[in-house]
């Protein structure tokens, strides 16, 4: 198995999502745009999810060629996110945005299925290589908030650039492999798509990535506003981030001891504390660090599980369309519907009441993962 270079690619990717997701909010801001037009613009990433996963997928499915893909997409996102330096306007600037979002997020679902195949019966183990995109985040997310002290929010789209440069690189490196051809038949996708426990996964995935859109689109924002600085809100997100890291080391043995079910209804009621005191106590030091501490929660265990459980629900040929739907079903509709109504709620009720909606649909989620996600997900063999 191709340890490093897969690893490797997580490390650039997400290190790219550490300089995109903490900061875009804030170089916007900078450039003159409302609460409103940020949440919109931050919709617009989360809309190219919706789209170019299953666009990407559908091809690579088709033609067994997932690394090809990947590398055409990556050198794309490096293309188009050129643009960036010479859009003005809203429009200009929303244009852009939509066309490297649509190829930058057509590659992550494709290396999740390459991932999955090199591990086949050792999927449990996925964890180990993912963490090393937690740690591309922190790196990033940290030196990329004492720079900005230093030299302003307009170097942040120099380091997105930058990042996406390496992810194109990095996909040259990486192998395919093809998928594991399941032992029965599992029909079509349809029938698939069917399923209560997919269509319950699908809802929960949809609602906790919504719950976090506030978070992602104003929490440095937020924090700005409580007299936090941009390295001291660098910290803050490397936080969550490291806890992240430390819960994929043990993340294998938590699926085999409580299995997937039990981790997704775990990490969602988590979430629900997690939402509340972000929107209620943004000047208690103590409770702000512990909420980011359950970013290991929220997002470390509850993605782990999400990706065990699609890998188990799309085997075979699906699995690239199952990875694909994962991410825009969750990445792109969530993140964008949810992304879109902060924007809007953020001048509207208020920060705190913003995440006060956020905790509810996290509540949601856990009903229905408790009510209808398939309680044969237990423990996984070792």
């Amino acid at each position: 198995m191709p340890y490093w270079r897969l690893s490797g690619f997580y490390l650039f990717y997400f290190a790219s999502l550490g300089a995109l997701l903490p900061f875009w909010g804030l170089y916007l801001q900078a450039r003159g745009f409302s609460p409103a037009e940020i949440g919109e613009l931050m919709a617009v990433i989360s809309i190219s999810k919706l789209i170019a996963p299953n666009i990407w997928g559908w091809i690579a499915d088709h033609t067994g060629m997932r690394m090809p893909m990947v590398r055409i997409a990556s050198l794309l996102t490096v293309t188009c996110f050129l643009g960036i330096f010479f859009a003005q306007g809203f429009w200009s600037l929303a244009l852009v945005t939509m066309l490297f979002g649509f190829f930058w997020n057509a590659s992550l679902p494709q290396v999740e299925a390459v991932t999955m195949s090199h591990l086949r019966e050792r999927i449990q183990h996925y964890s180990r290589i993912r963490l090393w995109g937690s740690i591309g985040f922190i790196l990033t997310v940290t030196l990329l908030g004492f720079l900005l002290d230093k030299w302003g929010v307009q170097l942040v789209p120099q380091m997105v650039l930058l990042l996406y440069l390496g992810i194109f690189i990095n996909s040259l490196l990486v192998p395919e492999k093809d998928a594991a051809m399941p032992t029965h038949v599992q029909g079509s996708l349809l029938q698939v798509l069917r399923r209560r426990e997919v269509i319950a996964l699908l809802s929960v995935t949809f609602l906790m990535q919504a719950s976090h859109s506030a978070y992602y689109t104003f929490y440095s924002i937020y924090m700005e506003g409580f007299g936090y600085s941009s390295s001291a809100i660098g910290e803050l997100w490397a936080l969550g981030v490291i806890a992240e890291v430390l819960m994929f080391l043990i993340m294998h043995r938590l699926l085999q001891r409580w299995g997937a079910r039990k981790v997704v209804i775990a990490s969602l009621t988590l979430a629900v504390v997690r939402w509340i005191l972000v929107g209620v106590a943004p000047e208690n030091l103590p409770a702000v660090l512990f909420a980011q501490v359950l970013h290991a929660a929220t997002f470390g265990t509850f993605h782990a599980a999400a990706i065990h459980l699609v890998h188990q629900y799309f085997v075979g040929r699906h699995q690239g369309r199952g990875q694909a739907l994962y991410s825009s079903v969750s990445f792109g509709a969530g993140g964008a519907i949810g992304s879109l109504l902060s924007g809007y709620f953020w001048t509207g009720i208020g920060p705190t009441a913003t995440y006060g909606v956020a905790a509810g649909y996290a509540l949601v989620a856990l009903f229905i993962a408790w009510r209808w996600l398939d309680r044969k997900a237990e423990p996984c063999s070792a």
